[in-house]
Formats: C-alpha cells, sequence, structure tokens
C-alpha cells in the first residue's frame, strides 16, 4: 500500500526542517545491503547525531526546495539515503565514509557542503574536518602558544639572575 497525502506531506515536512539546519548532506545508494547492515548504519548515525533517512526521490526533490541542498535535487536518482549533518560538517561524511570501507555496498553518490556539490573523492576532506571541540581546542593551543613564549621570555632575566647568584653562592 502506498503513503497517502498527509504521510508524504509528513515527510517532506520532515526532511526540510532537518536539511534547513544541517551544514552539509550526502546522498548514498544502498543497493544490496541488507537489513542487518542498514540496521548497524542507522545505529552509528544515530550515535554520531547524524539524521539517516531512505527518502524517495520525488519526496526528497520537493523536501529540499528552498535549502542549501536545493543544488542536489536534480541528481537524485534510484535508490538513496539521505544523510544531513545535525551539527558537525563532517560528522556525516565520517558515519558514511567508516561504514563504506567496510561495506562496498554503500556507494557515495552526491556530497553537498554549504549548498556546494562537492566532488565524490572529498568525502576524505569533509570526513577529516575537525569537529567543535577539536577546532576549539586547537584554537586556544594557538592563543595560548605565543603567550607562554612572552611569559618565559620575560621572567628569564631573573631567573638568569638568580642562577648567576647561585653559582656565586656555590664558588664562595
Amino acid at each position: 500500500m502506498g503513503l497517502t497525502l498527509d504521510a508524504k506531506k509528513a515527510i517532506i515536512e520532515e526532511v526540510n526542517s532537518i536539511a534547513t539546519e544541517a551544514p552539509s548532506a550526502i546522498a548514498a545508494e544502498y543497493i544490496g545491503l541488507t537489513v542487518t547492515e542498514m540496521t548497524e548504519l542507522r545505529n552509528a548515525a544515530r550515535e554520531a547525531g547524524v539524521y539517516l533517512k531512505v527518502v524517495r526521490n520525488t519526496l526528497a526533490r520537493r523536501a529540499l526546495e528552498n535549502t542549501q541542498f536545493e543544488c542536489m535535487r536534480n541528481n537524485l536518482v534510484g535508490p538513496l539515503l539521505l544523510v544531513f549533518s545535525n551539527n558537525e560538517p563532517g560528522s556525516a561524511a565520517k558515519v558514511v565514509r567508516n561504514f563504506a570501507k567496510d561495506n562496498k555496498k554503500l556507494a557515495v553518490k552526491l556530497i553537498s557542503l554549504d549548498g556546494n556539490l562537492l566532488e565524490l573523492s572529498e568525502i576524505s576532506k569533509l570526513a577529516s574536518l575537525p569537529s567543535l571541540d577539536e577546532a576549539r581546542a586547537t584554537l586556544l593551543g594557538l592563543f595560548n602558544s605565543p603567550l607562554t613564549k612572552f611569559v618565559r621570555t620575560l621572567s628569564e632575566p631573573t631567573a638568569k639572575f638568580a642562577r648567576a647568584l647561585g653559582a656565586q653562592r656555590d664558588k664562595q
């Protein structure tokens, strides 16, 4: 039995609301995956905070209207699942890349980041983007390093003077 009009509208609205908030999206072909493998993929997506949904292409095209992923609409062909990052731009790419390493049947067809279609080979670059916490830690490290060197430079003359006095004392 097919979907009712209300069910189709609900799916379109759900996917559209996720797409308006998501920084990146991936469309992947899942032909040949078993139910167990799809369950593993869904569990991995849930753990990573990634939205994953199998949607008919006609509904997906309508759901992606007026979002930054409108560039994907014309290329939605075949049985695809849509994967949206919720917070981190690279989280969806990490889930798909890690799952596709073990399951060659999952094939990435489209990658979009901030409204631009990316080459399929760029999934590794997108997956290797640091998380927000990692980026903050790196930035704080960059800010902290010059300050630490400055403090060491300021304290060095007094430390050198103290070492010289200690050497003089030991000499006498």
